[in-house]
């Protein structure tokens, strides 16, 4: 096993001449996910990355991964969490995922979703689930190609809380 408890043969390239490998994100990856997240309208200041990644990275029920092409360029990212239901029994969740655009239909999504159901596979976890907007058409033949099943359309909602005093 190499970083996070993801085993080794998911570091290695599917076959000869194949160039993206999968690996634990790093600190040093941050600015490089912030560009990407900004690429499917996501903007975050790398800073702010760089925060919320060391967390993500100090927790274990938690995994980044990304896709690296040589000479060291990161093409792509993975978030799995460990979630806990009432109920429901434990799953794993696909938080994130993107590859940069000239990467899409390559097999390197495909290769970070693996890697992250391996991951939660060695966690005893037994199902997998991913939320994916109305309006990334494009994602859903994607999850259906790797055997997600939508099971339910829903809603979203949100809140901003004010600071108590």
């Amino acid at each position: 096993m190499a970083g996070h408890g993801v085993p080794v043969s998911l570091f290695k390239p599917e076959a000869p001449g194949a160039a993206a490998v999968v690996r634990a994100a790093t600190s040093a990856d941050a600015s490089r996910l912030a560009a990407l997240s900004a690429e499917l309208g996501y903007a975050v200041p790398a800073g702010d990355l760089a925060a919320r990644l060391a967390d993500l990275l100090a927790r274990d029920g938690e995994i980044v991964l990304v896709a690296e092409r040589p000479p060291g360029r990161v093409v792509g990212w993975v978030h799995g969490s460990e979630q806990r239901l009432l109920e429901s029994p434990r799953r794993c969740e696909l938080l994130g995922l993107v590859v940069e655009a000239p990467e899409r239909g390559r097999g390197v999504g495909r290769r970070l979703v693996l890697a992250v159901e391996e991951w939660a596979r060695a966690r005893g976890l037994e199902q997998m689930a991913v939320r994916s907007n109305v309006t990334r058409a494009e994602s859903h033949p994607f999850y259906e190609r790797l055997g997600y099943a939508r099971v339910k359309t829903q809603h979203a909602y949100r809140t901003r809380l004010e600071r108590s005093s």
